[in-house]
This record gives C-alpha cells, structure tokens and sequence, in this order.
C-alpha cells in the first residue's frame, strides 16, 4: 500500500469516528462556526466538530504542524477534501483569519506574531475582522487617513472604517493605518493588528438593502496599541495590504463554487422543475432550461479552472494575479446564479415577509439583493479588469 492510499484510509477511519452525524448535513446560516472568544454554538455538534478538526489541525490543513496547522501536502490536502466531500461535512470553520489574515503572517509576521495569533486561528479560538475601507477610501484605498502615532512603545489610532464585515462580532482587527502623513500616499501606510475590547472603539452596524447587517462602520478615539504588533516594517503596509488582497479575492471567488441550491436545499434544476412544471420529463420553460445548463457548465469548467490552477501552483507561493481573475468571474458568475433563481420563483421572489411565501423563498430574495455586493467588496469588477490587463495581458498603462 502506498502512502497516500494509506492516508486516505487513515482519514476515511478518523472522519468516520469523529465527525458528528448532524455535521454531515447541509448548513444553514444561523449554524455557521465562526469561532472566537465569545461565539455561540447553535448545534452543540459544531462545537465538538471544531475542536476535534482544529486539534488535528485539519481546520488548515497545509499550515506547519509546529504552528498547530496540519502539515499536509497537497496530494494529502487533495485526499482530505476528497474524503469530507464523500461524507457530505460542513465547513468546520469560517474564519478570516484563515482565508486572509493566516496566510501573511505565516509569510511576513515575526516568529513571536507567529507563536501569538496562529495557533489561536486554527483552534477558532479568535474572530477576526478587517479594517481597510474608510468612508472617503474605498476603491482609491490608498487615501486612507486613519492616523497611528507613535508614543513610546504603542500606537495610537485614531479615525474610522466602514463596510468592516462582523466588526460588532470580532476579537481583533488587522489594520491599515496612516503612520506618515508626508510622504505619496502609498508609502505612507503600515499594517497593524490590535484586540477589538478596547473603549476606544465603537462599531455601528450598517443595514442593507437585503436587511441584514453583516458589515459596520468603525471608529477608533485614542485606541493604544502595542509597536510590537506591527506587522512587517513601519510604512511597508501597502506591500502587506496587497499581498492579502489576494489571498481575500482567492477566497471571494469561491461564490462562484456554489451549489446552486435554492429553497428546501433544492438544487437549481429540482427547484425549477417544482416551480415551473415538467413536460416530457423535462423542465417545460426551454429557455429557462438552457439558461439553467448553460450556467450548470460555466460553474464546472470554472471549478475545473480552480483545481488546475491549484494543483499547479506550488504552496509556497500563495494567490498571485489569478486571484483577481477568479474572484471577477466567482463573483459574476454568483450574481448571475440568483438572477436565475429568482426567475425560477417567478412572482414568489416578490416577497418580503408576511403570509405567502416560505422561508426560502424569502431568503433567496434577500440573498440576490445581497449578491448585487459581490462585485464591489474585496476589489470591484472594474479594478480586477485592471489587474488582470496589467498583471496576466501586460497591456500599457
């Protein structure tokens, strides 16, 4: 038996023990494990699910061991997938400090930052939360005019973020501060990280179109924070605030993997089928059916683009320009996925609340209205259509 056959059975036997039967269902969002010092577990099993999976480090599965990640590589990290799918597992954890944070500091944090954050991040034992936009530097993010001072051995920040996704929910925020106000604008910036329970800081949760709040404005009066948490040297955080850039659109992009499930957890197909009626053993709507197959398609070759990509890229070397090609079709391709759902519904996407329509019927609704931002947060289309021209076609400027 090769090592890797032997892997796969190792893994088969330990997920077969230890992963709850209510964690091999499909998720609904009010059970979604985002860990921290202060969350709460809906389902007691996705407790149990996280602890186990974060012990064996399986939470990040390619992370070094002595980090408390996994250590695999990936023809093992391909196995592990392989072997959660066929069970039909729930994500264990979602965590930004695993799709964006974890990776830069693995890369460009001190030994000390290291030992300090990341074990931390692959038990769920820290929620973090991303302070970048401002209210008057969103897309030129580079203006951005949140102060850091320096006092002796600490910071102090002052300013406001906005669209900071879970701000009222997390343990820390990694930062982008102005730390030289003299110099260009990109030159001016570092990269910070600092613990959310401070008086200093206040969050205001912003309420949508699609009525929920999952982002807020921030604001920070006289927040001390230690010089020690700096990341990498003073005024280098553009360089930082890039590099998790593209970590973040790599992980963004996955909408673009969904399922396509609708209400009842339905795929698309069996949803449009209930909705719009069957001749010939078909979907009757012909065109609604092509549109539908057409989409179908497009997500497989775009998951196929994905794995190649992956298995082709060394480990090493983290999300390069692909990122903002990923993340531009991911997103689109999201969008474009509720704007057929919601043809689908046909008249039963009118609704809001009330009597008259099901909850998933309702909350498809709501998650097309929330799509729409898809193509804004982590980069709008526009700025990916720069970086791909630049970066991958090398067109002038």
């Amino acid at each position: 038996m090769d090592a890797l056959t032997e892997f796969r059975e190792e893994t088969r036997a330990w997920l077969a023990e230890n992963c709850p039967e209510s964690m091999r269902t499909p998720m609904p969002d009010d059970e979604i494990v985002w860990g921290g010092r202060n969350a709460n577990y809906k389902n007691p099993d996705a407790k149990v699910w996280l602890d186990r999976m974060g012990t064996r480090g399986w939470t990040c599965p390619t992370w070094p061991k002595e980090y408390g990640g996994g250590g695999l590589n990936k023809d093992e990290l391909r196995v592990l997938q392989e072997e959660l799918g066929r069970i039909h597992a729930r994500p264990v954890l979602s965590s930004f400090g695993i799709g964006m944070l974890g990776p830069v500091l693995l890369e460009m944090g001190t030994e000390e930052q290291i030992q300090e954050h990341i074990p931390k991040i692959v038990r769920g034992e820290i929620r973090w939360c991303q302070g970048y936009s401002e209210p008057g530097s969103g897309s030129d993010l580079a203006s951005l005019q949140t102060r850091a001072v320096l006092d002796g051995d600490d910071y102090i920040i002052n300013g406001a973020k906005t669209w900071t996704s879970f701000a009222d929910h997390a343990d820390w925020i990694f930062c982008l501060v102005r730390t030289d106000p003299d110099v260009p604008k990109h030159n001016g910036i570092s990269f910070i990280l600092f613990d959310m329970d401070d008086p200093g800081i206040r969050t205001t949760p912003i309420k949508l179109i699609s009525g929920s709040s999952p982002f807020c404005e921030t604001f920070f009066e006289d927040v001390r924070v230690p010089r020690r948490n700096l990341i990498g040297k003073v005024n280098d955080g553009w360089t930082i605030a890039k590099r998790l850039l593209q970590h973040e659109r790599t992980m963004i992009s996955g909408m673009g993997l969904g399922s396509g499930r609708g209400p009842a957890e339905l795929t698309m197909e069996e949803q449009a089928k209930k909705y719009i009626g069957v001749s010939n053993d078909q979907l009757a709507d012909p065109v609604l059916r092509d549109e539908i197959a057409q989409h179908k398609m497009n997500g497989e070759a775009f998951a196929l683009t994905v794995k190649r990509s992956t298995e082709e890229a060394k480990l090493s070397t983290g999300p390069g320009a692909t990122s903002s090609m990923f993340k531009l079709y991911g997103t689109e391709h999201n969008k474009r996925r509720f704007e057929i759902m919601l043809k689908i519904l046909g008249n039963k996407s009118l609704g809001w609340e009330g009597e008259g329509f099901k909850p998933g019927e309702l909350s498809t609704t709501r998650e097309w209205l929330r799509s729409k931002g898809n193509s804004i947060e982590g980069g709008t289309s526009e700025v990916q259509l720069n970086v791909i021209a630049k970066r991958v076609l090398g067109l002038p400027d």
